[in-house]
């Protein structure tokens, strides 16, 4: 089942030529669990679209590749319950909702990786996160091979965190994800971003989801880069967020710095513009680079090696720390 020395470079969205000693896809249940009987160390690589790659993996690697996706039940009148297994694409299994009228994922339209790292990260985009949509999810233990069911209390979701990144990390493997989806009376979300002038540019006044969707995905290609033209893992850091009398000291020096209330204490301020003010964007250090129109993208572009990825990033955490005094954490897991 194992293949020997196999380059990771086609596996991970950066681009980044790394190796893996020992490689193995996996199709079924069964065949992760005879795997996880002969090794219980093991790394579980999904969609490759959140990680850095800085070394190569000498732990066997275990390309999750489960497919399917059904309607599970009805869920009173206006909802149903759909599920689909972790190696579904997650834009194609968005799009599949939305070609059966089934609400709830469309603002997350486009986002690169699979059905199954999206609840590890709570991905979300345009006000919309996975946990707003969660129903369960099923994981393998590592430990034992045995099944277990996490309701939404239990992944302890918060800003593109939950349990599998913090105390369960590395314990699990997802198999499955079972969301909740609206069949009628979808509530659209539109005062995200420009949504809503998208909208009215197209001369939309009624939209459907399917509407939604295409003005999301609009919207993402005109800012984020293709990871199949250029190397990138998205959105490379979180939005901090600050106490509100940080924010009133540096309206001082930056009156225009946009910023998001989160309740009477807190607001969260844009990743992208701190890398942008701090002078990142669009500027390139031999292939590694942070994108033109996106300062929150770093980008490969051509043979950027993961360290030298990773080396932009701290040298930008650190300028955005000594210019604002705000500390930059990453999205992407680093390996």
């Amino acid at each position: 089942m194992f293949q020997e020395n196999i380059s990771l470079r086609p596996y991970n969205t950066f681009g980044i030529e790394a190796n893996a000693r020992l490689f193995a896809t996996v199709k079924t249940k069964e065949q992760l669990k005879s795997i996880l009987e002969s090794f219980k160390d093991v790394f579980v690589l999904s969609g490759g679209s959140n990680i850095l790659l800085t070394r190569d993996i000498e732990k066997p690697v275990v390309h999750i590749l489960l497919k399917g996706i059904e309607v599970v039940s009805e869920k009173g009148s206006d909802h149903v319950l759909v599920r689909a297994q972790s190696g579904e694409n997650w834009h194609e299994f968005v799009t599949w909702c939305i070609d059966h009228d089934l609400g709830g994922l469309e603002n997350l339209s486009l986002i690169p990786g699979q059905v199954g790292t999206s609840p590890m990260q709570n991905i979300g985009a345009y006000g919309v996160e996975i946990k707003d949509v969660f129903h369960e999810l099923e994981a393998m233990e590592i430990e034992t091979g045995r099944i277990v069911t996490f309701s939404g209390e239990d992944c302890q979701f918060g800003y593109r965190e939950s349990v599998f990144k913090n105390e369960l990390k590395g314990k699990f493997i997802i198999l499955s994800v079972t969301f909740s989806l609206t069949r009628r009376n979808h509530k659209l979300i539109t005062n995200y971003g420009a949504i809503q002038s998208e909208l009215a540019e197209r001369g939309i006044e009624n939209p459907g989801i399917e509407d939604i969707s295409r003005v999301v995905i609009a919207i993402r290609q005109s800012k984020l880069p293709d990871p199949k033209e250029l190397g990138n893992s998205g959105s490379f850091f979180k939005n901090p967020v600050i106490p509100k009398e940080q924010l009133e000291k540096l309206k001082a020096d930056y009156p225009d710095i946009p910023f998001y209330e989160i309740d009477s204490e807190l607001v969260k301020v844009p990743a992208g513009w701190l890398v942008e003010k701090s002078g990142f964007k669009g500027k390139r250090f031999g292939d590694a680079g942070v994108h033109a129109k996106q300062a929150l993208v770093l980008v490969n572009h051509g043979s950027a090696t993961g360290k030298e990825i990773l080396d932009l990033s701290r040298r930008i955490q650190a300028e955005v720390l000594n210019r604002f005094g705000i500390e930059l954490h990453t999205e992407v897991n680093i390996i």
